[in-house]
């Protein structure tokens, strides 16, 4: 089974990076991005066959350690 986690920092935590990409954009001419938000995409292939046993193992991995819950968040797929 295959699992995709999207992590995200929180809304009102600084972004850098995507600060940093938005204006790279806006040097290269696309002036109408307002703002980015960068983040990360994790795929899993997990050897679960149940889709809740599944979901609930990778809530524990994103706890634990794919995602900083203090300042990110995250969406899990499972699929």
């Amino acid at each position: 089974m295959k699992a995709r986690v999207q992590v995200m920092l929180k809304n009102g935590v600084l972004d850098p990076q995507g600060e940093a990409v938005r204006h790279a954009l806006g040097t290269l001419g696309f002036d109408g991005v307002n703002g980015v938000r960068q983040g990360k995409v994790i795929e899993l292939e997990l050897a679960e066959t149940d889709e809740s046993a599944a979901r609930a193992s990778v809530e524990a991995m994103c706890r634990k350690l794919l995602a900083n819950t203090v300042i990110e968040s995250y969406a899990i797929e499972i699929g």
